[in-house]
């Protein structure tokens, strides 16, 4: 379903995702973030230019971990409960919030 690969070391992380109706789509990772001790990742879709859509809207996925080989990339899993969707959500909120934060305190001359 999902290959995670970089061009560049120094480039973003992209996931290249097949949707049901088999497209294909390549997603930029935002980030990884733990909800009650499990791992989701937030994903931006790319336009068709390969440049990111800053409007569209964010997918997120659970991680799943092969117990069996830890060295493979983790598989990426739809999030059926809503109220865990809803955690992710609002940790990604969290998340974009200490960015902002974070961007604005490092500008400050102090």
């Amino acid at each position: 379903m999902a290959d995670m690969h970089t061009n560049e070391p120094d480039e973003e992380m992209t996931v290249d995702l097949e949707l049901d109706d088999g497209r294909n789509v390549t997603c930029e990772v935002i980030t990884v973030l733990e909800v009650e001790g499990k791992d989701y990742i937030a994903l931006l879709p790319q336009t068709e230019d390969n440049g990111s859509d800053e409007d569209a809207e964010v997918w997120f996925y659970g991680l799943k971990e092969s117990s069996d080989d830890p060295s493979k990339e983790p598989e990426l899993v739809y999030i059926e409960d809503d109220s865990v969707y809803e955690k992710v959500t609002d940790a990604f909120d969290e998340y974009l919030d200490s960015v902002d934060y974070d961007s604005l305190s490092s500008d400050d001359p102090e």
